[in-house]
């Protein structure tokens, strides 16, 4: 995810379902049992609804 940075990405999201948990690439944050995500300001009103 770092190359993707580096890259220019600016914003990226590494799922791992198993956890339960998701990676926000931005500057890395790790949210534990998220139930949505958003695209923030990178896309304007995408929201990625996550199962329980």
């Amino acid at each position: 995810m770092a190359e993707y940075l580096n890259s220019g990405l600016p914003l990226g999201w590494l799922i791992n379902p198993q956890q339960e948990q998701v990676e926000i690439y931005r500057t890395v944050e790790i949210v534990q049992f998220p139930v949505s995500l958003s695209g923030e300001n990178v896309l304007p009103g995408f929201r990625l609804d996550l199962p329980l």
